[in-house]
């Protein structure tokens, strides 16, 4: 139902607005329907400090679509070439460089279990890749893959964030 507002009429005292049945009228269907969404229907299931009092606070299915999750997993980021390069885990899901230097990828922001997509493509420099995580060198595991700088070469680098500062990655490039 759509929110029930009592009409209060125009001054104090005017006689306009809602007949106190049924203002209260509105006023208890407001609030069962609160009661309805967050609790039992008599007991809410969440208390002032969010925290769940009785049962489980969940979300139905299929009631968040692709359009409503934040932006870090829906956008693409293109990153400015440098020689030390800040990939921003709260900015997108994947991001975009051409290097036009040695490189390393300045992880800001991780967030453990989220893996991010970095698509290098090759300058034909003969370009180096490195990483580090919020200026510092951090652990970094390669699983698999060099990074190759042949010019228009496309890199997809897999980066998944595994403790506060350790990572695990691979590199792949498109099979010829």
């Amino acid at each position: 139902m759509a929110k029930q507002t009592i009409n209060i009429g125009s001054s104090a005292n005017d006689g306009t607005g809602d007949a106190i049945r049924s203002a209260f009228d509105k006023s208890n269907d407001n609030t069962n329907e609160v009661y309805a969404l967050f609790g039992d229907g008599s007991t809410l299931g969440i208390t002032g400090d969010g925290t769940v009092s009785s049962g489980t606070l969940t979300i139905a299915n299929d009631a968040i679509d692709y359009e409503k999750i934040d932006d870090e997993f829906s956008t693409v980021d293109a990153l400015s070439a440098g020689a030390t390069v800040a990939v921003d885990f709260d900015a997108a899901q994947v991001f975009t460089l051409t290097p036009n230097a040695n490189t390393t990828l300045n992880i800001t922001n991780p967030k453990i279990g989220i893996t991010k997509t970095i698509i290098m493509t090759g300058s034909g420099g003969s370009r180096t890749l490195a990483f580090q995580v919020g200026g510092s060198s951090g652990t970094f595991n390669k699983i698999a893959g060099d990074y190759d700088d042949t010019s228009n070469k496309k890199n997809l680098i897999s980066i998944t964030c595994v403790g506060a500062t350790e990572f695990w990655y691979a590199i792949n490039q498109i099979a010829s």
